[in-house]
């Protein structure tokens, strides 16, 4: 059996700002693009965002990125 070692004052690692990028900022009509962004999840950031902010925001594939528009 693996002997498990408990420590303490161990710092917890910063966490990832999954979103970095403006969609607060965002009014109807901007438009923000995301260079190499997989679209598969800047659409799973545009649904999180859209429960944060009740907000509607669109991506399309545009190049060697993804486009994303705020549409409400």
């Amino acid at each position: 059996m693996t002997h498990i070692v408990i420590e303490k004052n161990v710092d917890l690692p910063k966490g990832r700002n999954k979103y970095n990028h403006p969609y607060k900022e965002m009014q109807v009509g901007d438009s923000f693009f995301v260079e190499d962004g997989k679209l598969s999840a800047i659409c799973n950031n545009n649904y999180r965002m859209k429960k944060i902010l009740n907000a509607t925001f669109i991506a399309r594939s545009e190049g060697k990125g993804v486009r994303v528009w705020r549409t409400e």
